[in-house]
């Protein structure tokens, strides 16, 4: 069996899942359709062969027994059939037949002249033969043939909004749990498909559903039990931390009280990051939107974040530097602070910041982001790899979160000559 040619191919990759049902249901029904078609046509027309043969064969005989008895061809006899001696439009077939001394006939309905022939030898070298005309029979099957084209084609439109139709419910049922399934990957872990098709029905999409159901059920589970450890870990670190920040400020000038308060004070700033983690991840966070000029505050931030940044577009109007956003201007500091800081932790060579009409664009010069962070986005206590630096994961998380509470979009990428770059886009006051 030969494959279908690669156009038919990408044309049915493309259509939907619907549609496809509605195409090979309505192919199935042609075949079928088809199939039933040949075998009726096929039956008439041995059925009308056999009626003409034998109606052209009785009349053969009855001008044969007349024309021995008398000598002569009674046309009374023979009807609308031709009945002559030597005729000579007989079919050479046909004569080589009689004269062989076999009584036969010929039939022939494609022609222009649709007939059916009978002949028989006669006297010495002669041959008898009747022609019969076969144009209403041949009008017949003409009539049959437009009768089985036209009800094969209304079976195959029928078959064909009717598997549309029967494939709709299904198409919904699969496209309701695709959205389910992206609303879940988005976040919305209260997103669930419900009881799908008939009540009491397990089909398979019924089955689908309520996996889909239950693996949402089990994830939003263990989310919100690691959300609730993570938060009530930070939160019992916070009470004996401040008194570690308060036993190191006590201690001794000297290089050994400087370590240990640098250490109490990443300490700190890590439970601090794991609060606002799990905040985030509990959509506890609510954004103050505010109108901003773009420009002066990045150029603030950039002063507090205590990160050497050369600052660029800012105050040039022409450049979109005088461009009003609406933010909450707390929370796009802690973005914009923890990319400086990204930026000079795990880069090399100097740092910019460029704003171009709503977005601010942080540069270095290091090696560039990982193709795991590009692709997958952070994720937290990983730093992708070793060539970044060491970090604990959690500042480009809080930006992502940060960013999306406030409406903005963060983008990682690396620029065609090297170094990393982080955009964040913001929302035009």
């Amino acid at each position: 069996m030969r494959r279908l040619p690669a156009r038919c191919r990408r044309l049915l990759r493309a259509l939907g899942l619907r549609w496809k049902i509605a195409v090979l249901l309505a192919a199935g029904c042609s075949l079928v359709a088809v199939t039933i078609g040949v075998l009726i046509y096929e039956a008439r027309v041995r059925q009308v062969s056999d009626a003409a043969r034998k109606g052209a064969t009785e009349q053969l005989i009855r001008v044969r027994q007349v024309y021995e008895l008398t000598g002569r061809l009674d046309y009374d006899k023979v009807g609308e059939a031709d009945a002559r001696i030597d005729c000579p439009q007989v079919p050479r077939e046909l004569r080589a037949a009689a004269l062989d001394g076999r009584r036969t006939t010929y039939l022939d309905l494609a022609g222009p002249d649709p007939a059916v022939w009978a002949a028989r030898p006669v006297g010495d070298g002669h041959v008898l033969s009747v022609r019969h005309p076969l144009a209403e029979e041949r009008a017949e099957l003409e009539e049959l043939d437009a009768q089985l084209l036209a009800s094969g084609t209304g079976v195959v439109a029928l078959a064909a909004v009717g598997g549309a139709l029967l494939a709709s419910r299904l198409s919904k049922d699969l496209r309701a749990a695709a959205e389910t399934a992206r609303r879940i990957s988005a976040g919305d872990l209260d997103a669930r498909i419900g009881p799908s098709g008939a009540p009491g029905s397990r089909d398979e999409v019924a089955e689908l559903s309520s996996a889909v159901d239950t693996m949402a059920a089990s994830l939003q589970r263990r989310l919100e039990a690691e959300q609730r450890f993570t938060a009530d870990v930070a939160h019992e670190l916070r009470t004996p931390l401040t008194g570690l920040h308060t036993a190191a400020e006590l201690l001794p000038a000297g290089r050994p009280t400087e370590l240990v308060r640098d250490r109490v004070a990443a300490l700190r700033t890590l439970t601090e990051d794991l609060l606002e983690v799990a905040r985030l991840d509990a959509d506890r966070e609510e954004a103050r939107l505010e109108a901003q000029p773009l420009g002066p505050l990045v150029v603030s931030v950039v002063r507090r974040s205590g990160v050497a940044a050369e600052v660029s577009g800012a105050g040039d109007p022409a450049e979109g530097g005088g461009a009003w956003v609406r933010t909450d201007a707390r929370r796009l500091e802690r973005i914009l602070t923890n990319l400086l800081v990204n930026a000079c932790r795990h880069g090399r060579g100097r740092i910019a910041v460029r704003v171009s009409g709503t977005s601010v664009t942080v540069r270095d010069g290091g090696p560039g982001f990982p193709e795991t962070l590009l692709r997958e986005g952070p994720q937290r206590f990983m730093t992708g790899a070793a060539e970044r630096g060491q970090g604990t994961g959690l500042g480009l998380t809080i930006a992502f979160g940060q960013a999306q509470v406030i409406g903005a979009g963060v983008r990682l990428w690396n620029p065609p000559d090297g170094g990393a770059a982080a955009t964040v886009t913001l929302p035009q006051a």
